[in-house]
């Protein structure tokens, strides 16, 4: 499942104005007065990295004298990876303004780019050095790698951690103490015994289908694709069966993943107990979703702002993440190597886009430094939720990613969606799941 942040975008191009011109509507150039080959030309799918990059290294286009061109093109129906394959086609022959100089990619799909020719070395092409890269988390570095060659780099760590309500768990737990908390969710066990007095007092423990997914996915044992061949991990039969059980027994509210129901829930309306969230979904999605008016500022009193918590669940996972890639073919290698360098090595930036953001940025030192610190969260009533993600960023495993993820995660969650409401029989989920991936990678079978 991708990540969204509430300020998606559709299959627009923005223009950052960096210096004295930009991209008009509908992409036609106007004239900069600038030579051929000073457009960086960087393609993303939403918003978040032109504002990580507006406030934290706009800069960086002046000292090289480039213009920057931001083309945002939305991740619905595979839109995003066909603009941004087709664009890379053209390369070698577009003119150097229209040449991809950075795109971004995901953890589902980092692989089919890191093994392509169309990322090159952040290391021996780009410059960046063994030096600048040490504060950075090994998963981060090892999603990106081919053959012991990185292609690419992120200002984030994805370790990810259960978000509950303050209210609902002093009402039903007795407590709302994260570390009272997380001794009755510590294990799976302890987790459905809580759904189970969740449900005795009106509330539902999860949202949805989808809710748990990322926890037991990224636990796998071994990869989704072994010799061509569909296997179905252990933790992902743990997690249907779980999700039957709560959809049977009403422990859930029957959503799905980004749904309206599923986005309520979160808010002051909601009967729902927690929410698994990576470091993105808590100041990206979840602080957003919590606020009765999003006009308003986000503090105390707007909504169920303060009323969440986080500890670290039943077992650690990560969510998502997005890095950046330089472009074979890109003619901004400078640009690029300070942009990279700024933007994921920077221990200062680095620790600012967390006290700014909440969010959790790709710097053990920065990180380390903030999680002994008194750094309180508002939102989390107060509490040092980065202390909890540095600890759950020591357990990420990559080691069982494949070129398959991104397909094989959305479609078996699809497919079982109906297997969930009682609308068909598991085996015909399966069923479906299996030929819906055969036909989009014919070489597979299960």
């Amino acid at each position: 499942m991708r990540k969204k942040s509430w300020k998606q975008v559709a299959a627009i191009v923005i223009c950052a104005a960096l210096l004295s011109g930009c991209t008009g509507e509908n992409g036609q150039k106007k004239n900069t007065g600038r030579k051929e080959g000073q457009v960086v030309n960087i393609y993303c799918w939403n918003d978040e990295f032109k504002e990580i990059y507006d406030k934290y290294a706009s800069d960086l286009a002046k000292k090289h004298d480039v213009e920057v061109n931001f083309v945002i093109i939305s991740s619905d129906n595979n839109a995003y990876q066909i603009n941004l394959d087709e664009a890379l086609k053209e390369q070698n022959t577009c003119i150097d303004d229209d040449k991809v100089d950075l795109f971004l990619i995901e953890a589902d799909y980092a692989s089919k780019y890191v093994k392509s020719d169309n990322s090159i070395d952040v290391k021996k092409t780009v410059g960046l050095t063994d030096e600048d890269l040490k504060q950075q988390y090994d998963y981060t570095k090892k999603i990106v790698s081919e053959n012991g060659i990185q292609k690419g780099v992120t200002w984030q760590a994805t370790p990810g951690l259960f978000a509950y309500r303050r209210s609902i768990a002093k009402k039903v737990l007795g407590t709302d103490d994260p570390d009272q908390v997380q001794k009755q969710l510590k294990d799976w066990d302890k987790f459905d015994q809580v759904a189970q007095k969740m449900n005795a007092a009106g509330y539902k423990m999860l949202s949805g289908y989808d809710d748990s997914y990322r926890a037991f996915s990224n636990n796998v044992s071994h990869p989704w694709v072994v010799g061509n061949k569909i296997v179905i991990d252990e933790n992902i039969k743990k997690w249907i069966r779980q999700t039957k059980e709560y959809a049977q027994k009403d422990y859930n509210n029957h959503t799905t993943l980004w749904s309206p129901q599923w986005t309520q829930d979160q808010g002051p309306d909601g009967n729902v107990f927690g929410f698994f969230y990576s470091t993105w979904g808590i100041n990206f999605t979840l602080m957003g979703n919590a606020l009765a008016d999003s006009s308003k500022p986000a503090e105390k009193g707007n909504g169920i702002y303060g009323d969440y918590a986080v500890c670290e669940g039943p077992q650690a996972y990560y969510w998502g993440g997005t890095w950046m890639c330089a472009a074979q073919g890109t003619d901004n290698i400078p640009f690029i190597r300070d942009l990279m360098k700024r933007l994921t090595c920077d221990t200062k930036t680095m620790k600012q886009i967390t006290l700014d953001t909440q969010d959790y940025t790709n710097n053990k030192k920065a990180m380390d430094e903030i999680a002994k610190s008194d750094y309180q969260s508002d939102f989390l009533g107060g509490q040092n939720h980065i202390a909890l993600f540095a600890e759950s960023a020591k357990k990420i495993d990559m080691s069982n990613i494949s070129d398959y993820d991104k397909d094989c995660n959305e479609q078996i969650q699809q497919c079982l969606h109906p297997y969930f409401e009682g609308k068909i029989s598991l085996a015909q989920g399966m069923d479906d799941f299996y030929k819906k991936m055969e036909q989009l990678h014919p070489e597979l079978s299960h």
